[in-house]
């Protein structure tokens, strides 16, 4: 099967390694992905040159959103594998803005994979 990603062209950010592309299916507006330009399906096979020029485009994406969005806070991360949520095999990291009031209780953030650990309280 061909790689969705390896086929991508029009990128908003690239750098020599990686590049990002807004999401065609976004949680909120400005959701970005953040992928290495090597096919490889698991984050923790990427190199480290390659997951340094993620994090500097997952800095550079942040930017544009501040400028373009404005929103109010963040969520990133990488799904590893079927069974967490990996839906394309090839290494992509989500940059989603958050806005107030996006959901009815923000609490607990990416811990939302699980919905009934969500909702915890420290102290």
């Amino acid at each position: 099967m061909e790689c969705i990603f390896c086929k991508l062209t029009d990128y908003a950010l690239e750098n020599e390694l990686a590049y990002a592309v807004f999401d065609v299916m976004p949680v909120n507006p400005g959701h970005m992905l953040i992928i290495p330009k090597r096919h490889v399906q698991n984050y923790f096979d990427i190199t480290v040159q390659e997951e340094a020029a993620m994090m500097e485009l997952l800095h550079r994406g942040k930017e544009l959103l501040d400028e373009k969005y404005k929103p109010d806070g963040y969520n990133f991360g990488v799904n590893c594998s079927e069974c967490a949520g990996q839906s394309v095999m090839h290494v992509h990291m989500h940059l989603i803005p958050r806005y107030k009031g996006d959901t009815e209780s923000p609490l607990g953030g990416v811990r939302g994979v699980i919905p009934e650990k969500m909702g915890y309280r420290i102290g």
